[in-house]
C-alpha cells in the first residue's frame, strides 16, 4: 500500500537517538507518556527524561487534503529546561528505562512454594512436556508465588547487607523461592553491566569467576553465573538465548536471519519452569556516556511469560513458556511496552501491532487503566523503519495533529499524522517557518531557520547526528530571540543527515517548562564547516539584539543579527542606552587559543550622551564572542543583554587599545592614538576629549601637558622616548591638583644586541 506519510509512538527517552539521521524520509513520532497518579512519588515525571509506556508505528494514507481536513488539538508535552536535554540515549533494555514502580497488595506469600519443591517432575528439558510440567489445574502466575515484593523485604535487606560477598547470602532463606530471590537480587546490586566489554574496548568478561572478580559483565555474564549460584542452592536454571529489545533495537526493525543477541534464565519453581533477567533488572547503559547506570527493576524477577514476550524472543520455542507460541514476525510487530507499562497496570486496547495503516489519515491509541492516571504524548520526526523508501510526502497543515480523551478508565488518542516530518504547535505561540516540510539541503554547512511568533518567547535548539558528540553540538547552534520572530543559526560539521529540535516557552513565564514546538531534518551533503569555524564556546541563548536588550532600553543596534563577519579585523557596533545604564564588555573565544596580549584589550568602548560604540580589534582569524552586559539595578549584578559571534578573516594580528582605568568615564572620547602600543623613539600625537577637566597630560620620562582647542578637545606631541616602557595619559578636574590616570599605553622595547 502506497504511503503517504509516517508517524510512531515511541519512548520519550528515543528523542536523542531519533533513526532519522540515518536515512532521508522524515516521518514523525508519538510517544505517550502515563503519569500514575496514586503512585506518583514512584512513577516517571511527565518529561523528556522518562520512558513512555509503550510505542505504536503509524501510517498516514490520507491524502493532503484529508490530512488538512481535520481539525485536531494537539495536547501540550512537558518537556524538561535546558539542561534537561538527556544524558541517557539508548538502555540496556528499552523497558528497563522505566523507572521501578512496586506494585503493593494486602495478602501474604504462599507457604506452597516450599511444599511444591518437593513435587519437583524429573522430564526431560529437551520436550515440550518438561516445559509445561506443573501443579496440576491452571499454569501459575506470579502473583501466585507472591502478592508483591514486599514478602521479601527481609531476603532483600539481608543480601544488600552482605555486599559484593555472595557465599552467606541465602542463609535464613525459607524455602526455594527465597534462595532465589536472594541469588537474583544479589546480580542486580553487585553486578554491573561491561559496557566497555560490549563496544569492544576490552574483553567482554563471561566466566563466573571473571564476573565476580569484576564486578561485571555482560549479559551471559549475568545468566552464567546465575545458573551457577542456583545450581550451588539445588535450583534447577537455564540460560535462554534470544533476541531482546534492547541497545541497538529499533522498532519495526527485522530480525529475521539475524543471530540472538541475548542471555537470560528459566528456572524450575515447584515443577513449573518461570523466567528472569538479572542484566535488565540491573540497570540500564548510557551509550552516550559509555557508562552504566544502575537502576533496579523488579519487574524482570519471575516475569509472567506473556509480559516477558514483549521484549525477549527465544531461539526456542519452548522457552516462550505459553500456551499458544508466536512466531519471530509476531514479536517484530509487537507494540513496544517498557516494564513502567505493566507495574502500572496498563492494558493496550489498540492498535495491536506496532504499524498500522490508517483510516483516512486518522490512527487512534487507546489505554486502558485501574487505578486514577494522567497522560500526555508528542509527536516529532521519526525514520519509517518498515518503509524507508517511500515516495513522496506532501505539505503537511501546521495545525495540531491529535486529540486526546481521558474517561473513567480509559484513554483515547486521535492522532492525524502530518504528511511530512515538519511540525509546528500553534498553540505554544510558533505560527509559521522560512523551511517548508521537505528536508533541509544544507549548502556549505549553513543554515539559518527563522521561526515566526505570535507572542514573545524562549527558545533552545537541540542539533543530533549520529556521529556529532553532544559538546560540539552545542558549538554549532546560535540562536536569536526576538519578540516576534526566533532564528537559529545551525553549522554542520559533518556531511549526513541531522535532526534539528525547537523547544519553546513563553518569554516571561520561567517557571513553565520548555515544549517542543517544531522539527527539521537536514541534509548536508557538500562542503561543511571545520573545527576552527565552529561557534565559540559558552554562547548564550540569546545572540544578537533581541527582547532582552529592548526590555533594558538598549535599541538601535547597528548589527541587526548575531552573526558578524570582518576582513580587516576591525570592527565597530553601536547602539544607544536609554536608561544609561553601567555596561560591561567581554570579549573571548576557544580556550584552546592564547594570545600574546590579554583579549581585554582588543575592546575599547566610548559613550557619548546615549550613544555606545564597542570597538573591537581583533588579533588574529578566527571567530570571537563578544558578549555585552548591563547593571540593571545600581549595585546589582551584571545580567547578560546578547552575544555577537565574530568571524575575522584577518590573518594581519589587529593592534590593542590602551588599558583604561575608571576615570575614563561617559563622555570621554579617544580620537589619536587609537592603538595601546606605540612606537619607541617616536613623537606620538594625542587628541582627547574628557569632559569636565582642568588639565590635561602625557607622562613618560617627562610631563607633557595638552592644550584645550576651540573645539573641547585637548591636544599635543608626547616622545616614547627610549627604553620607556609606558606612556600614561592623566587629567585633573576642578581645583584639585591631584592627576587621575585615564589610560596607559604600552611601548614596544627594541631587541638589544648581543
Amino acid at each position: 500500500m502506497p504511503q503517504k506519510g509516517c508517524v510512531q509512538a515511541a519512548a520519550l527517552h528515543d528523542l536523542q537517538e531519533n533513526p532519522i539521521l540515518g536515512k532521508p524520509s522524515p516521518v514523525a513520532v508519538i510517544g505517550a507518556l502515563v503519569h500514575d497518579e496514586n503512585n506518583a512519588q514512584k512513577s516517571a515525571k511527565a518529561s523528556l527524561g522518562d520512558v513512555a509506556p509503550a510505542q505504536v508505528l503509524v501510517c498516514a494514507e490520507a491524502s493532503q487534503s484529508a490530512v488538512l481536513s481535520r481539525q485536531c488539538v494537539f495536547e501540550k508535552l512537558a518537556v524538561e529546561s535546558e539542561d534537561q536535554r538527556p544524558a541517557a540515549k539508548r538502555q540496556l533494555s528499552s523497558e528497563s528505562a522505566a523507572r521501578t514502580i512496586t506494585v503493593v497488595k494486602k495478602s501474604a506469600v504462599r507457604k506452597e512454594a516450599e511444599e511444591q519443591r518437593q513435587l519437583k517432575p524429573k522430564a526431560l528439558l529437551g520436550q515440550r512436556a518438561s516445559l509445561c510440567a506443573a501443579a496440576a489445574g491452571k499454569r501459575r502466575r506470579r502473583r501466585d508465588l507472591f502478592t508483591n515484593s514486599e514478602v521479601f523485604h527481609r531476603v532483600d535487606s539481608h543480601v544488600i547487607r552482605m555486599g559484593t560477598e555472595c557465599n552467606r547470602i541465602s542463609q535464613g532463606a525459607r524455602n526455594e523461592l527465597e534462595r532465589l530471590r536472594a541469588i537474583w537480587v544479589w546480580l542486580c546490586h553487585n553486578i554491573e553491566y561491561d559496557v566497555s566489554g560490549y563496544l569492544g574496548r576490552s574483553e567482554k568478561l563471561s566466566s563466573p569467576e571473571e564476573v565476580i572478580a569484576a564486578g561485571r559483565g555482560v549479559c551471559c555474564g549475568y545468566s552464567n553465573l546465575c545458573t551457577e549460584m542456583c545450581r550451588e542452592v539445588g535450583i534447577e536454571c537455564q540460560e535462554v538465548p534470544g533476541h531482546s529489545k534492547g541497545i541497538g533495537y529499533r522498532q519495526g526493525q527485522s530480525l529475521k536471519n539475524v543471530k540472538s543477541d541475548h542471555l537470560w534464565n528459566a528456572v524450575l519453581l515447584g515443577g513449573q519452569w518461570f523466567l528472569l533477567d538479572a542484566c535488565w533488572g540491573a540497570g540500564r547503559v548510557d551509550v552516550k556516556h559509555e557508562s552504566f547506570v544502575k537502576r533496579f527493576d523488579d519487574f524482570y524477577f519471575l516475569t509472567d511469560p506473556e509480559e516477558f514476550i514483549d521484549s525477549h524472543f527465544p531461539d526456542e520455542e519452548k522457552w516462550q513458556l505459553l500456551d499458544t507460541p508466536i512466531t519471530l514476525e509476531e514479536f517484530e510487530r509487537k507494540v513496544f511496552k517498557t516494564s513502567a507499562f505493566f507495574t502500572m497496570g496498563l492494558r493496550l486496547i489498540q492498535p495491536h501491532h506496532a504499524h498500522i495503516v490508517t483510516d483516512d489519515g486518522e490512527a487512534n491509541v487507546s489505554l486502558g487503566f485501574s487505578r486514577p492516571a494522567t497522560f500526555t504524548y508528542e509527536m516529532t520526526q521519526h525514520q519509517d523503519l518498515l518503509h524507508c523508501g517511500a515516495s513522496e510526502q506532501k505539505e503537511s497543515s501546521n495545525s495540531s495533529h491529535g486529540l486526546l480523551t481521558v474517561s473513567h478508565r480509559s484513554m483515547k488518542l486521535q492522532l492525524l499524522p502530518p504528511a511530512s516530518g515538519v511540525l509546528f504547535q500553534a498553540s505554544l505561540g510558533v505560527t509559521g517557518s522560512s523551511q517548508g516540510s521537505d528536508v533541509a539541503e544544507v549548502e556549505e554547512g549553513v543554515f539559518e531557520l527563522a521561526l515566526k511568533t505570535s507572542r514573545p518567547l524562549m527558545v533552545l535548539c537541540e542539533l543530533v547526528h549520529p556521529e556529532l558528540e553532544a559538546a560540539v553540538a552545542k558549538r554549532c547552534l546560535a540562536t536569536q530571540i526576538e519578540p516576534s520572530a526566533l532564528t537559529c543559526h545551525v553549522l554542520c560539521p559533518l556531511r549526513g543527515f541531522y535532526r534539528l529540535t525547537v523547544f519553546v516557552r513563553d518569554y516571561e513565564k520561567t517557571e513553565v517548562k520548555f515544549q517542543n514546538a517544531a522539527n527539521f531534518l537536514l541534509h548536508c551533503k557538500g562542503n561543511v564547516v571545520g573545527p576552527d569555524e565552529l561557534f565559540p564556546p559558552s554562547l548564550g541563548s540569546a545572540c544578537g539584539p533581541g527582547t532582552r536588550t529592548s526590555e533594558a532600553g538598549l535599541s538601535k543596534f547597528s548589527h541587526t543579527t548575531a552573526l558578524v563577519s570582518t576582513q580587516q579585523g576591525k570592527c565597530n557596533i553601536t547602539f544607544h542606552n536609554q536608561r544609561d545604564l553601567e555596561l560591561h564588555t567581554v570579549l573571548s573565544r576557544e580556550e584552546s587559543k592564547t594570545a600574546a596580549v590579554p583579549l581585554s584589550r582588543q575592546l575599547f568602548c566610548t559613550y557619548t550622551d546615549t550613544k555606545v560604540t564597542v570597538s573591537v580589534s581583533l588579533p588574529d582569524a578566527g571567530v570571537y564572542r563578544l558578549g555585552l552586559y548591563a547593571r540593571l539595578v545600581p549595585g546589582g549584578d551584571f545580567n547578560p543583554m546578547c552575544d555577537f559571534v565574530l568571524r575575522n578573516s584577518c590573518d594581519q594580528p589587529g593592534p590593542p587599545f590602551p588599558c583604561v582605568y575608571s576615570a575614563w568615564r561617559k563622555g570621554c572620547v579617544l580620537f589619536e592614538p587609537r592603538v595601546g602600543l606605540l612606537e619607541p623613539l617616536t613623537w606620538v600625537r594625542f587628541r582627547v576629549r574628557v569632559p569636565g577637566a582642568q588639565r590635561v597630560s602625557v607622562v613618560g620620562e617627562t610631563r607633557t601637558d595638552l592644550k584645550l582647542n576651540k573645539s573641547r578637545v585637548w591636544e599635543g606631541e608626547a616622545n616614547t622616548g627610549n627604553g620607556l616602557q609606558q606612556l600614561k595619559l592623566a587629567a585633573a578636574s576642578g581645583e584639585s591638583s591631584e592627576m587621575a590616570v585615564l589610560m596607559i599605553f604600552d611601548i614596544k622595547q627594541l631587541e638589544r644586541e648581543v
